[in-house]
């Protein structure tokens, strides 16, 4: 599913944020990326998002070396994954169910599916009796559960999370991961980015640890 070959990024005089990196993550696989500050986290799910390309090696995604993409095939690629943010990226003018609707209305779905896709994966998240509640109304979790759902609605076949429990404390944390293996139970690879080596503790799955750049440890 996942494939990272050789792969570098090279940013500056020298400054390697990934070297020769080289990973499998196979279908339906849960998998935490791990290590400290500037290890080379958030620079490898820039890749896989095709934000960026790699300064050498290859990064393949479904049988796809996603530097070869090009703009019409990245907007689809992009729309087979769901992303998770630390600060959950909501619209706060706009309310729950507006956020999440956001997604299938650019995806440019009839009005009926918009409505029919977004009350599903609220109601999925346990949240369909705030859809027209607004953001500050909301409590971390809550929201972390909106920006969930968001990923959630295209049916994508990854998720990417980057410290997606950074904000919450570590019983609302565990709550947060419980609901992304319910995820990954359905069958939906998921790759989550974290420092925290409690929470991959209490979960319990594959991690992957980086430091400067390379793969230090797999547990």
């Amino acid at each position: 599913m996942i494939e990272a070959r050789g792969v570098s990024k090279l940013y500056g005089r020298g400054v390697y944020a990934l070297q020769d990196l080289t990973l499998r993550i196979d279908k339906g696989e849960f998998v935490f990326l791990t290590g400290p500050s500037g290890a080379g986290k958030s620079t490898l799910l820039r890749l896989l998002l095709r934000q960026d390309v790699p300064s050498e090696g290859e990064m393949i995604v479904g049988g796809r070396n996603l530097a070869a993409l090009t703009g019409r095939q990245v907007q689809s690629y992009r729309r087979s994954l769901g992303f998770v943010f630390q600060d959950f990226k909501l619209l706060q003018a706009k309310t729950v169910l507006e956020n999440v609707a956001f997604v299938p209305r650019v995806l440019g779905l009839a009005v009926a599916q918009q409505q029919r896709r977004t009350f599903q994966v609220l109601k999925w998240v346990g949240l369909q009796h705030r859809m027209n509640a607004y953001p500050r109304e909301l409590s971390g979790g809550e929201q972390q559960r909106i920006a969930i759902a968001r990923a959630l609605v295209n049916d994508p076949v990854i998720i990417l999370a980057d410290e997606p429990t950074g904000n919450l404390d570590p019983d609302l944390s565990l709550e947060i991961m419980n609901l992304l293996r319910e995820v990954n139970a359905r069958g939906t690879t998921v790759l989550i980015a974290t420092h925290d080596r409690e929470l991959i503790r209490r979960v319990g799955r594959r991690s992957l640890t980086l430091d400067h750049g390379r793969i230090v440890e797999v547990s």
